[in-house]
């Protein structure tokens, strides 16, 4: 199933002291926000909110450009509905890992291009209310994503969002 995630990542909080960062430092940036994420190939189906947390480091090259690597925790998947009778959700949580270009295009304001491997580390489906199991439809164990955003970075806090095109099936 191929997946298109939307980390609308409202990623909160930096370690750094500054909107942008002395060329040739490396900073360290916790990450705190919302993935919504869905299947695109199952029909009818939205998305499944959920928290992402993690991690990020970021090395500033010059003065417009930085490259970022981090280890996120994210909780992926989509819910759907099967004839008004069967509610579904299909809880899929990954550890993905960005590896990002970013380019300020103004003081604190960065574009961001990059690529995404995810790797699968459960693969759960709650049916009705009953409590969630295994999922039998077994998950691809790795994910690439194509990650692009947006950050603004602001008095030691980041806003942070992100569009992951999924290039390879869930």
């Amino acid at each position: 199933m191929k997946k298109i995630l939307v980390v609308a990542a409202l990623m909160l909080s930096s370690v750094s002291t500054f909107a942008q960062h002395a060329v040739g430092s490396f900073n360290l940036q916790p990450k705190v926000g919302v993935s919504i994420a869905n299947l695109t190939e199952v029909k009818g189906s939205d998305p499944r909110v959920g928290l992402v947390a993690g991690v990020e480091g970021e090395y500033q090259a010059s003065d417009i450009f930085s490259v970022s690597a981090g280890v996120l925790y994210s909780m992926q998947g989509a819910k759907a509905n099967f004839a008004n009778l069967v509610d579904a959700t299909n809880r899929l949580d990954y550890i993905n890992v960005p590896i990002m270009a970013n380019v300020y295009v103004v003081k604190g304001l960065a574009v961001k291009l990059g690529v995404q491997p995810g790797f699968n580390v459960s693969n759960k489906i709650k049916v009705n209310n009953l409590d969630a199991v295994e999922n039998p439809a077994k998950a691809q164990s790795v994910d690439v994503s194509i990650p692009v955003g947006l950050s603004y970075e602001y008095n030691n806090f980041q806003l942070d969002a992100r569009y992951n095109w999924g290039v390879s099936k869930a």
